[in-house]
């Protein structure tokens, strides 16, 4: 049971960097834009950078790999990201029109925010992939990933009903507060994890992160796993922008209808890993289809759909593009929560004294994807209406370029090593240690 309880407090902490990320991705956003009457661009700018900061995940990761332990970097993430999100809603609440050195304080804050993600994030699932052994890792992943949702949905719950009526003092009241209870949390539960008997990495001595790096480049199993991250995060992602734009200009759908769509899509991801997450360790269990086949499917099942909403683009109501978006979230739900638990087995493979350095190049690759997919998908979609000059085949040509990135993850994802397709001994031995502890 201790074992599922260690899982369990990862999740707090995912669910507390969630609720934090929440106060800069999605509140600070509208706040700029609708109460401060600025350029969309401006939050737009500040989030591309969050995810170009986090390409310094590599380097924290291998120094986690360095000290041995995970929770000093899962706690100096927190704390960063704690003391980014403070300073961009500080910096928020002094923005006025001309005011350069608000906005020089809001860059500081979105620059923390991403090396506190980044460095909380890799240890984590640094610590998570020593601590789950193989057939359990779909559902740990689902887990983390489920909690780390709920930790968006909750705070961005109760900030908002604080937050009536609208001040920008209430703002910064309400902020803080959100940051100081998901610090708070997460420190609770990362306390004394490692010592009461996760599996921690055994330190790598003093290699510079330059050989360290260099290692993963020479291992073509990682860089071919990093490819896969990269290309499929980004179809992922490429969807995030048109696609409420979609439905108005091609289904003729209300505000209220289209962003419903949204609920719609999340729904399903979390199906999709609830999917994945219980039936595929059960199934590995009795000689069942490895973690990559889920991938595979979840990859190719992806790109169906899109191809469907292709489709739609095309011919227009009565397509049942509500279904068509619910199935594309369970698809991609599939996909993510098995391409994490690859992930982690493939981090861990040989020992997990190397696995912070791979996880921060992998979560430098989706950083990167993240970054970049929804600004490529917004891009693609004006250029093909400006040369088309019709909204349907232009957003068709966008979900049809999505559908074959999705494609070209799942060969690659058939071509990723047998070591995540077999039961990892090292972490089997990892859990039963940690669920004997207690």
């Amino acid at each position: 049971m201790s074992g599922w309880l260690t899982v369990l407090r990862l999740g707090l902490v995912q669910a507390g960097i969630g609720a934090m990320v929440m106060l800069s991705t999605s509140l600070l956003n509208r706040v700029m834009v609708v109460e401060l009457g600025l350029a969309a661009a401006v939050p737009a700018g500040l989030v591309a950078w969050h995810y170009a900061v986090q390409l310094t995940r590599p380097v924290s990761g291998h120094a986690s790999d360095r000290s041995g332990r995970r929770t000093p970097w899962i706690v100096t993430g927190m704390g960063l990201l704690s003391l980014g999100s403070l300073a961009a809603v500080d910096s928020v609440t002094m923005l006025v029109p001309g005011s350069w050195e608000a906005l020089l304080l809001l860059l500081f804050g979105f620059t923390l925010i991403g090396l506190g993600v980044g460095s909380a994030g890799t240890a984590l699932l640094a610590l998570l992939a020593a601590s789950v052994p193989a057939e359990r890792r779909a559902a740990a992943a689902a887990t983390t990933w489920i909690m780390m949702v709920a930790g968006i949905a909750i705070s961005a719950g109760v900030a908002g009903s604080q937050l009536q009526p609208f001040s920008l003092p209430r703002l910064a009241l309400v902020s803080s507060s959100v940051v100081l209870a998901a610090f708070t949390l997460s420190l609770v539960a990362i306390a004394g994890l490692e010592k009461a008997g996760a599996a921690a990495a055994a330190p790598v001595g003093r290699k510079p992160f330059a050989d360290a790096l260099r290692e993963v480049r020479a291992d073509r199993e990682a860089v071919r796993f990093t490819l896969f991250v990269f290309l499929s995060m980004l179809a992922y992602s490429m969807q995030d922008l048109i696609l409420e734009p979609f439905a108005g200009l091609v289904f003729g759908a209300a505000p209220g209808e289209s962003t419903s769509l949204a609920g719609i899509q999340h729904g399903g991801i979390l199906a999709g890993m609830l999917l994945s997450g219980c039936l595929a360790g059960p199934w590995m269990r009795r000689g069942g289809p490895p973690l990559l086949w889920w991938t595979t499917a979840g990859c190719a099942g992806s790109a169906a759909a899109l191809a469907a909403l292709a489709i739609a683009a095309i011919s227009g109501p009565p397509w049942p593009l509500a279904t068509n978006v619910f199935v594309l979230g369970l698809m991609n739900g599939v996909f993510a929560a098995s391409a994490i638990a690859a992930m982690m087995e493939l981090a861990g493979r040989g020992g997990t004294s190397r696995a912070g350095v791979r996880m921060g190049v992998w979560g430098a690759a989706q950083a990167l994807a993240f970054g970049t997919g929804g600004l490529v998908g917004a891009l693609a979609t004006d250029a093909a209406r400006s040369l088309i000059g019709t909204d349907g085949p232009a957003f068709a040509f966008t979900f049809g370029a999505e559908a074959m990135l999705f494609l070209c993850a799942a060969h690659l994802a058939t071509r990723l090593p047998a070591a995540t397709q077999r039961r990892d001994h090292l972490g089997e031995q990892a859990w039963s240690s940690s669920t004997s502890s207690s």
